[in-house]
């Protein structure tokens, strides 16, 4: 089933059809930069752009990087605040013209590296962690999903976790890739102590750099980089609106 996945981030907002029963893009990835003013309209509009430079008039499936319930957006750390309350299934649905579902962006890579990546087959506790802007963290278990698992907000050293040990604090304050690493292995071994996952998958942009920091981490579990890299948000969405549809 070919269906439009769209991933929303603290920088980018990419999209792309995808065969949902392999995990292949079927165009190179449309990709248009998060604006400043990330509100619920300008980012809808956007969105809409998207769905035209491809043409679509399918279904759609969209990653936000928010908790998200029955499609409404309940919390806003990377995005505008406005968007707290807003039906944002319904919202992108008219900007697109398309049936659109909405997930968290996490979760949406979580389950296409679980479907066709590093994650496929495996049982027992396996986390995912994005890092980019933020960090984000989809949870399964024997290959079922605890959604809206927002780890990447958890306290270390009175800080907010990803505002020390995301790509965007590497890059912000220019931290060799050792320095960073430490860091980022703080805050994997408290995931460790709180949940003991059989399997790390490390996902987002950084994840592509693997050889850089995975070697310095610490962890019991196994740590692996992701198969799907970036794509990962935008199979993952296609994927979950072809979930929810039944198909």
């Amino acid at each position: 089933m070919e269906i439009l996945g769209i991933d929303v981030g603290g920088s980018g907002i990419k999209g792309a059809p995808v065969e949902t029963e392999t995990g292949v893009l079927l165009a190179p990835r449309y990709r248009l930069p998060t604006p400043e003013n990330s509100k619920p309209k300008v980012v809808a509009d956007i969105i809409g752009e998207i769905t035209k430079h491809f043409d679509w008039h399918g279904p759609v499936g969209c990653g936000f990087p928010s908790v998200v319930q029955d499609g409404v957006i309940l919390t806003a750390a990377n995005i505008h605040k406005k968007w707290i309350s807003v039906n944002a299934a319904e919202l992108l649905s008219q900007a697109t013209g398309c049936a659109v579902q909405v997930m968290n962006d996490a979760d949406a890579a979580g389950l296409a590296e679980m479907t066709f990546g590093a994650g496929r087959g495996r049982m027992g506790t396996v986390i995912i962690v994005t890092i980019g802007t933020g960090l984000g963290t989809a949870f399964f278990t024997n290959g079922h999903l605890l959604p809206n698992a927002e780890m990447g907000h958890i306290e270390i050293d009175g800080q907010d976790a990803e505002l020390r040990a995301s790509d965007a604090a590497r890059k912000r304050e220019k931290l060799s890739w050792e320095k960073w690493a430490r860091r980022f292995d703080i805050y994997l071994n408290r995931l460790e102590r709180l949940f003991y996952p059989k399997l790390f998958i490390l996902g987002g942009g950084v994840s592509s750099q693997a050889d850089k920091f995975i070697p310095q981490l610490t962890v019991r579990a196994e740590v692996v980089p992701a198969q799907l890299f970036n794509e990962a948000g935008i199979v993952g969405a296609a994927l979950a609106a072809r979930l929810a549809e039944g198909s």
